[in-house]
């Protein structure tokens, strides 16, 4: 599944040297980063799903899903939760950083051709599901209806604010519905929780394929409405985005019964999930 095209293809532990570009405030706790290398060319080229291992020489190292990329960019968006996150929200544009990758497997962009897509983010959780949401954009022909449903706790929480609410509704045959768990005096859009709203909007299973990331209990919640609605869990695919430490499936941190996330995954079909051991 690794699709590389960096100088140290070779070897997956040697990271290249590159630079950040652009930094984006997408919320109070959640940047964007862009990085090319230092010569002004991409690092690697991902599949929808993939992740990128990035480091800062003398704090630390971190996978992260690759949200979106162009031709001599990728970017990936961080949540402050640590030292080694809060050291990436401190640093400026034009800062240098290791970067390799791609890792994992990736969403199923072959198999879903001709079918409709559900897009469930919640949170951070969006930022894998980008990914495909920007292919299926970049090859509109080859996919149906569009549907994106996100949610966060709060107006202020909400990522990526100029694709939801300026980009990506005015793609073709797309439908964007964005709720926040509590709304304040600015917020005029629907207030609730993910899985309550999806019902709501009653989407039809015939047909459709759905993509969702976001924290663990709201993907249980998400799954038992899907299930309720007649989704089967063969069309309900998510990606798992934690655990994960060395890429390579070597430090087992990942491990989860016969499987590595890193390396069999992060992307999962919910019935595969099903036959793994409760660790979760």
């Amino acid at each position: 599944m690794v699709n590389h095209d960096c100088t140290c293809k070779d070897n997956p532990l040697v990271p290249q040297l590159c630079k950040v570009i652009k930094i984006t405030q997408e919320t109070p706790d959640v940047q964007t980063y862009r990085v090319q290398t230092l010569d002004g060319k991409r690092p690697f080229t991902p599949m929808p799903g993939q992740l990128g291992m990035f480091s800062l020489l003398g704090v630390g190292e971190a996978m992260f899903s690759v949200t979106a990329y162009g031709e001599d960019w990728i970017e990936t968006s961080i949540k402050k939760t640590g030292m080694l996150t809060d050291a990436f929200h401190e640093m400026a544009e034009g800062q240098q950083i290791g970067v390799r990758g791609p890792y994992g497997n990736h969403f199923p962009v072959d198999p879903c051709k001709g079918k409709d897509l559900l897009f469930i983010g919640g949170g951070i959780g969006l930022a894998p599901v980008r990914s495909f949401i920007r292919y299926a954009f970049a090859h509109r022909a080859d996919y149906g209806k569009i549907d994106i449903l996100y949610g966060s706790r709060s107006p202020a929480d909400l990522v990526f604010k100029e694709d939801l609410f300026d980009n990506w509704p005015k793609e073709p045959d797309t439908a964007v519905h964005v709720t926040v768990d509590r709304g304040d005096e600015t917020w005029e859009g629907n207030v609730g929780m993910v899985p309550g709203y999806l019902e709501e909007l009653a989407f039809q299973p015939v047909n459709r394929k759905v993509i969702l990331c976001g924290p663990p209990i709201m993907i249980k919640f998400t799954l038992q409405s899907l299930l309720k609605m007649g989704f089967s869990k063969e069309d309900c695919i998510t990606t798992l985005e934690m655990r994960m430490k060395c890429g390579i499936g070597k430090c087992g941190r990942c491990n989860i019964g016969s499987k590595f996330v890193c390396l069999d995954g992060p992307v999962f079909t919910m019935a595969e999930l099903d036959e793994l051991p409760d660790e979760m």
